[in-house]
């Protein structure tokens, strides 16, 4: 059955549900759902470009796997839906949001306000099996996001990429556009965000660049 995403990302993205890799990737897929709880719903797992066309797409803001907890994980990078207690590093984004910008802490975890403004909420990997951090990466996921990206970094609008951690630092090989900025800082867990997550004021940041660029910022005010 073929993916279909809904907006610009359907043709840009059709050869690459056709390669051998993904076909196998869908596979295992197939498998894992089957056998196991894998999170998110397999409805979601493409929410993040469903939400976010191409054209619309103007930060980039990357994660690594899905939430592996029961009920957090939505498709989206970083966000719960409402009803669900944030996780410690959305409480982390939260308050970095508050000290850079003066916003509120929202009520809620689920980010798709940023989203429909054209934040694409991408995690490198886009499922995982419950309980088990890491479990579906180096399965194919990788390529297919490096896709996702390459094609972000052929824009001739300029773009921000906020690379949290590590992981998400290991694709800022992809962005060789040098209209595009690069924001980088560790991630935002518990156990690295005092080691320059607060205080990096990259939301602000990000807004900057988007107006000296001719774009709309981005409101970050998530509803309290």
């Amino acid at each position: 059955m073929a993916v279909v995403l809904g907006n610009d990302w359907d043709e840009l993205l059709a050869p690459e549900f056709e390669k051998d890799y993904y076909q196998n990737l869908r596979r295992f897929l197939i498998e894992e759902y089957r056998k196991f709880t894998v999170y998110p719903d397999m409805y979601e797992i493409f929410a993040a470009l469903k939400r976010t066309s191409y054209e619309e797409a103007k930060v980039i803001l990357l994660g690594q796997d899905p939430y592996h907890g029961p009920g957090q994980a939505h498709g989206l990078a970083f966000s719960v839906k409402k009803g669900i207690p944030q996780p410690p590093s959305l409480q982390n984004i939260f308050k970095e949001l508050a000290r850079d910008l003066g916003l509120p802490i929202p009520g809620h975890g689920c980010l798709e306000s940023w989203a429909d403004q054209g934040v694409l909420l991408l995690n490198t990997t886009l499922t995982v099996r419950r309980g088990e951090a890491g479990s579906h990466q180096r399965k194919g996921w990788e390529q297919f996001t490096d896709a996702v990206l390459t094609h972000l970094n052929a824009k001739e609008t300029p773009l921000v990429f906020l690379l949290w951690g590590r992981h998400a630092q290991s694709k800022e090989a992809l962005i060789t556009n040098d209209k595009h900025l690069v924001l980088k800082t560790v991630h935002p867990s518990p156990l690295s965000a005092h080691r320059g997550f607060f205080g990096c004021g990259h939301f602000s940041k990000a807004n900057a660049f988007l107006q000296r660029s001719g774009q709309v910022p981005v409101d970050w005010q998530v509803e309290v």
